[in-house]
């Protein structure tokens, strides 16, 4: 009984221990971002603009964004906060969606699928 509760409670430690290691080595490993007379200088020829905003009914404590992005015939400048994650990607749809399930809906008439870097 004892050899099966230390193989649990260990067993519990290491998946802790990866699930952690997971979330926080993207912070941990995360380039210095451009100055700010930078990302003015690569907004003012932006032909779009959005928001990220942190309460919409996709996001959660692991999944969310919140700040501006602009776009122009060459490049995405994102200025604010994103969740940590591994690799991101850009997706341009023809309407707003607020969650997974509105976006997988109209994914297929989207143009993307850049990885973001």
């Amino acid at each position: 009984m004892k050899k099966i509760l230390l193989l649990i409670t260990h067993a519990g430690a290491l998946i802790v221990g990866v699930a952690l290691g997971i979330y926080l080595l993207p912070i941990l490993v995360e380039p210095e971002g451009p100055a700010a007379e930078a990302i003015t200088a690569s907004q003012s020829g932006a032909l779009f603009s959005t928001e990220f905003k942190r309460d919409l009914k996709g996001s959660d404590f692991l999944h969310w964004g919140e700040g501006r992005l602009t776009l122009s015939a060459s490049q995405a400048v994102f200025e604010g906060e994103l969740s940590p994650g591994p690799d991101y990607y850009l997706y341009l749809v023809p309407k707003f969606v607020e969650d997974e399930a509105g976006f997988l809906e109209i994914k297929s008439q989207s143009l993307g699928n850049t990885p973001c870097k």
